[in-house]
């Protein structure tokens, strides 16, 4: 472990390495608007952006919000009732939200294992759902609660954010864990292709290379190079024609079309074919 204050650049190998994607929602009408953010500079080795997804028109009948797997862990709240604040930590598959017919939902989308090591969280309490903020962190809730209100505009709030989370890391005295890092830098090197228990030989144990991704990332190596391995495939921008002639899944290490089908299902929800055009 070594100590680390303000500039944190152990951080830009993630930043500069991995680019998380959530596809553009797609609406009937353009009744839905999804739009991202980037931080402010002092924060973009933590944050990866501020999203919101809210409602134009009253939609015909309610929702479903899908979220694939990027690795990430968000703070997201009700625009028009900032008291419902939620954190939902890494998912090592596809999520759906059933979330009604009108809709204004702002987030912080954190960058992997940013959050664990600013708020001192493990992240696997967090795993695979999404719960209440104030159960994890009562003074960030109390301050979303309080300080946004409904009148505030997006870009207002993203100011007041990018500013409370400025203060939080300019506190903050980091104590990082070089082995931790230089098998996240590996991982991302290989586009999460590689063989985790063989090929991350950073000087950790398999039971301390477990207990190390648990508690920054919320998961295993093993899963989380595999949601890794997904968004590297979304970054490509495929088409469905481009899988079929240029077979991008056989350089992301999958050993045939089935194999991959399977996979990326977990992490999209449909099949590629119904995912790309």
């Amino acid at each position: 472990m070594h100590k680390v204050k303000n500039e944190v650049k152990e951080f830009q190998t993630i930043k500069n390495y991995y680019k998380p994607i959530q596809p553009t929602v797609k609406s009937e009408n353009g009744k839905i608007i999804y739009q991202e953010f980037k931080p402010a500079k002092e924060i973009e080795n933590f944050v990866h952006c501020f999203w919101q997804l809210k409602t134009k028109k009253t939609l015909n009948k309610k929702f479903i919000y899908k979220v694939v797997s990027d690795g990430c862990i968000d703070i997201f709240f009700d625009h028009n009732q900032p008291s419902q604040n939620f954190i939902m930590g890494f998912c090592n598959k596809y999520t759906e939200f059933s979330i009604g017919k009108t809709f204004d939902y702002i987030g912080i989308r954190f960058l992997p294992c940013a959050f664990p090591i600013l708020f001192g969280i493990d992240a696997k309490i967090l795993s695979n759902q999404s719960q209440e903020l104030k159960y994890i962190l009562p003074d960030i809730s109390n301050l979303i609660s309080s300080e946004i209100k409904s009148s505030l505009s997006f870009k207002n709030i993203i100011k007041y954010l990018n500013q409370l989370l400025i203060n939080i890391t300019e506190k903050q005295t980091f104590y990082l864990d070089q082995r931790f890092f230089n098998s996240l830098h590996l991982i991302f090197q290989k586009n999460g292709f590689l063989d985790t228990e063989k090929e991350l030989d950073t000087g950790l144990s398999s039971r301390q290379l477990r207990r190390i991704f648990n508690f920054h990332i919320g998961t295993t190596a093993k899963s989380f190079s595999n949601v890794v391995r997904f968004q590297y495939i979304l970054n490509m921008k495929p088409s469905k024609q481009s899988l079929k002639e240029n077979k991008l899944y056989f350089d992301a290490g999958f050993f045939d079309q089935a194999h991959f089908i399977k996979s990326f299902k977990t992490f999209y929800g449909v099949t590629p074919s119904k995912a790309f055009y």
